[in-house]
């Protein structure tokens, strides 16, 4: 009878075992803005009596000499600096002031004057198609609703606002992307949207206030709310603002 050898059966390799996920610490949740304590009427009234004291009448840095110029320039401004709106339209606005003086420029020679503006060519069929609009529709002077100034090519909710504001003396509340941080990193007026911040904000901010609001939160924004580095320590409301943040 035959010998039956048995070959070795081969063995598996050894399948190493997982190392265990060292433990990682999970930086702690920032606390929501919304789940923060609101704001007393008392602060509120504190924070706009201290911008009061500290800038008693604050101006829009946007240069106009009219209603209709202040139309153009925050026009002009969307993606824009003022500074450097206000350099195009120095020279701009002292050969049209007006809303024929703008047509009689004509959109080729108005694009020489903002060419150093961001989207300046889709700017200046705005400004030739508002001003067309203007003296068709409302006689030539800028109209005083919302809705009709959102009407004019080129003009959106924020503009509306702005022109009410500084030309008409409306209390009305332009959201820009200064004021909608502040409205947020604050915790004055959480919102998602500019619309959201701006209804907060038209809440919550005392009546005798709103005139000059928006220019306060705006500057605010500007020079010390800044968006990467807040110049928390220089700030006038540092010891109210909700910011879970703030460096002082």
């Amino acid at each position: 009878m035959a010998k039956i050898t048995r070959r070795p059966v081969p063995r598996k390799a050894a399948v190493p075992k997982k190392k265990a996920k060292a433990a990682v610490a999970k930086p702690p949740a920032k606390k929501s803005l919304k789940a923060m304590k609101p704001w007393t009427p008392a602060e509120v009234h504190e924070v706009f009596s201290r911008f009061r004291k500290a800038n008693p009448e604050p101006k829009g840095e946007l240069e106009h000499v009219n209603p209709f110029t202040l139309l153009v320039a925050v026009v002009l401004s969307a993606q824009a600096t003022d500074a450097g709106v206000n350099k195009a339209t120095r020279a701009l606005f002292e050969i049209a002031d007006t809303p024929q003086k703008m047509l009689d420029l004509g959109e080729e020679r108005l694009r020489e004057y903002i060419k150093t503006i961001g989207l300046y060519r889709t700017k200046a069929r705005n400004v030739i198609a508002l001003s067309a609009k203007v003296l068709s529709d409302f006689g030539g002077e800028v109209p005083r609703t919302r809705a009709e100034i959102e009407s004019l090519p080129g003009a959106g909710r924020k503009t509306a606002n702005v022109v009410l504001n500084m030309a008409f003396g409306e209390h009305t509340m332009a959201v820009d992307t200064h004021v909608f941080r502040v409205g947020n990193r604050t915790g004055l007026a959480p919102g998602k949207t500019p619309l959201e911040v701006e209804l907060g904000l038209e809440k919550v901010i005392p009546s005798e206030f709103m005139l000059h609001a928006h220019h306060w939160l705006i500057l605010h924004g500007r020079y010390t709310c800044l968006a990467r580095k807040p110049r928390c320590e220089v700030c006038l409301i540092n010891d109210l603002c909700r910011w879970p943040e703030k460096t002082v």
